[in-house]
């Protein structure tokens, strides 16, 4: 729904409080509230209403914010941003990747399922077709890649588990621990979704967990200022 001014509604959810604070830096007019747990910040950027959550990181943690999004305000589409893990040998630091398909790596319940899937659910979640189109014209020097991104509850920095997971997703770019969860609820609720992630470190890295934290001193504002441009766009 839009807002009582008429503006467009925009649901963002982050897990960390370096990618909340990126966010947050790019709103006016800001008022936080806290519910459940999970700090919300409402304010706009340009014409369009933006509520901002930090849920906490992991698939619970995303799954509980999504619905407290859902519930409390409306939104006329949920986004999930930050930073992510990229499984795919093309990808660089900073370069993003858009959600065309978001799956879980950590999932399998038995025989009659796909590897990833929830019984009962999809194999996979597809990002809604306009935000999807949108995020991939937008017109910048950082580079998009579409496809495939893979949730699971586990920051993994370990070569030969990252590996396992593109063995299983061949087509699988990026690992997160939110996304899918976030996609899910989303799914349930019949609300516009799509993820948008910063590829903080890459595979192949002798030192992968010192890539990652070397991240957050390479300026990824510039990034984050990516997707200024696609709020503004939708």
């Amino acid at each position: 729904m839009t807002d009582n001014q008429g503006k467009m509604k925009i649901g963002v959810i982050v897990a960390m409080s370096s990618e909340f604070e990126l966010v947050s830096a790019l709103l006016e007019a800001k008022t936080e509230r806290v519910l459940s747990g999970i700090v919300f910040l409402e304010g706009h950027i340009g014409d369009k209403s933006i509520v901002l959550a930090k849920s906490g990181i992991g698939k619970v943690c995303a799954a509980v914010g999504a619905l407290e999004m859902i519930r409390t305000f409306a939104p006329d589409c949920i986004i999930n941003t930050g930073v992510a893990g990229g499984i795919d040998c093309s990808l660089h630091v900073m370069d993003i990747v858009v959600g065309e398909k978001i799956v879980y790596h950590d999932v399998w319940c038995g025989e009659g399922n796909e590897y990833g899937q929830i019984q009962g659910m999809p194999a996979w979640y597809l990002a809604d077709p306009h935000l999807y189109r949108l995020a991939m014209q937008l017109k910048t020097d950082v580079r998009l890649v579409g496809g495939m991104i893979c949730t699971g509850d586990r920051f993994i920095t370990d070569r030969e588990e990252l590996e396992g997971i593109k063995v299983k997703f061949p087509a699988g770019l990026a690992v997160d621990m939110e996304s899918a969860s976030i996609a899910q609820v989303c799914y349930m609720y019949d609300v516009p979704f799509l993820s948008f992630r910063v590829i903080s470190d890459t595979p192949g890295v002798k030192e992968h967990e010192e890539q990652y934290r070397n991240f957050w001193t390479m300026a990824p504002r510039e990034s984050f200022q990516v997707f200024r441009q696609l709020l503004l766009k939708i």
